[in-house]
């Protein structure tokens, strides 16, 4: 098939997902054409059937901010046609959803007809979506979808939950490329960064707020008062100088290490003892799910879809959102014996497996085939 993908190009989650998957298709052979302002984070050197369309837009005195919605339909369009596309995946419902029904009902008034599947990926829906600004918008291009899809369970049950939906959202979760993410020795990367054997604690987002990204740092001064250890903070985002000054104001600066954005974050896990994310909401835990393809354990909240990927007790522990008492002391448990952590990290890694993109891939693409042959013209 001939699939264009459309997604925002950051180290965020739903951008990852998209441009993996997109990979993961051409692999197989599809025909892959990304659409977005910018070459995606992930989509760093050439692969075979894979193409990149970039969204251009034009300052103009009159506009206070620069029309993207108009550009990206208008690229929509273009690609569709001379790329002869055979549908439109469009990941993150705002603005994707509602530019791609704009492309559809241009191309349609030419006589050729793309049906488009939307992914939702979380904050499109718990956080931006559900802005009343935005809702009525949200609401209409999920059900002009032609396909719609959700990242787990709990976010299709969020979804119908604050919109009125009357169309399937099918789920299809995140998934794992075990060629890139997988344990790996690194004993020397380690040894440099914990030279007398301390455990490494890892955390990695964008920095916001919803990340409660304070509470790591908080967790890790419990551990570090029962245990010699280390914390790799990867990432950046809005909330960074707050967590500098938390650091120093714990005595903590040495002991923690900002790494900022990193494009190779699965070196960086094969080293890590434990995987920290107590989130206050999360659709589905993606960086999560590629530290346990790395056999780390986690330690996270039970927010969204999380209790999804981290089974209570076998590959981590779970607690209410802000209970760092808990979670430090879950994170103990497992961090101080060598033999429990051992045990978490196997069953870590046997969580991970049931997402490998292998796994997932044949399921996307049956719903390509499906939603192609359904679409109501």
């Amino acid at each position: 098939m001939k699939i264009g993908i459309v997604c925002y190009p950051t180290y965020g989650g739903s951008g990852v997902v998209a441009t993996e998957l997109g990979l993961g298709l051409a692999k197989r052979g599809h025909e892959v054409h990304f659409i977005t302002y910018k070459r995606p984070a992930r989509l760093t050197t050439f692969h075979a059937n894979v193409f990149y369309h970039e969204v251009t837009t034009e300052d103009y005195p009159l506009f206070e901010y620069t029309p993207y919605d108009t550009a990206l339909a208008s690229k929509l369009v273009d690609v569709v046609k001379f790329e002869n596309l055979d549908l439109l995946h469009v990941h993150y419902a705002i603005p994707h959803a509602a530019v791609a029904y704009m492309a559809k009902k241009i191309l349609l008034s030419e006589g050729r007809y793309v049906p488009v599947i939307t992914t939702l990926h979380g904050t499109d829906i718990t956080l931006v979506g559900n802005n009343n600004a935005f809702a009525p918008v949200v609401a209409f291009s999920i059900n002009k979808s032609d396909g719609v899809t959700a990242v787990s369970e709990s976010l299709k049950q969020q979804t119908y939950d604050y919109f009125d939906i009357h169309v399937d959202i099918r789920v299809i979760n995140n998934f794992i490329d075990f060629e890139r993410f997988r344990k790996v020795n690194k004993d020397h990367f380690k040894k440099a960064i914990a030279p007398n054997g301390e455990r490494i604690l890892v955390h990695v987002s964008n920095f916001r707020k919803v990340k409660r990204v304070e509470d790591v740092i908080r967790i890790f001064q419990k551990v570090y008062e029962r245990l010699p250890s280390k914390l790799l903070l990867i990432g950046d985002g809005p909330e960074r100088h707050n967590l500098e000054e938390l650091c120093r104001k714990l005595g903590l600066c040495h002991e923690t290490r900002f790494l900022g954005k990193q494009d190779a974050v699965e070196e960086l896990l094969a080293v890590s003892d434990l995987f920290i994310m107590p989130s206050q909401a999360e659709s589905f835990g993606l960086a999560a799910l590629e530290a346990m393809a790395c056999e780390v354990p986690v330690i996270s909240s039970n927010a969204g879809g999380l209790p999804e990927v981290n089974i209570q007790g076998k590959t981590g522990y779970l607690s209410e959102v802000g209970d760092v008492e808990g979670m430090a002391r879950n994170a103990i448990h497992i961090l101080e014996n060598d033999d429990v952590l051992r045990e978490f990290r196997k069953n870590a890694l046997e969580q991970a497996r049931r997402f490998d993109i292998d796994n997932i891939l044949p399921h996307y693409e049956a719903y390509y085939e499906e939603v192609v042959k359904t679409a109501v013209y």
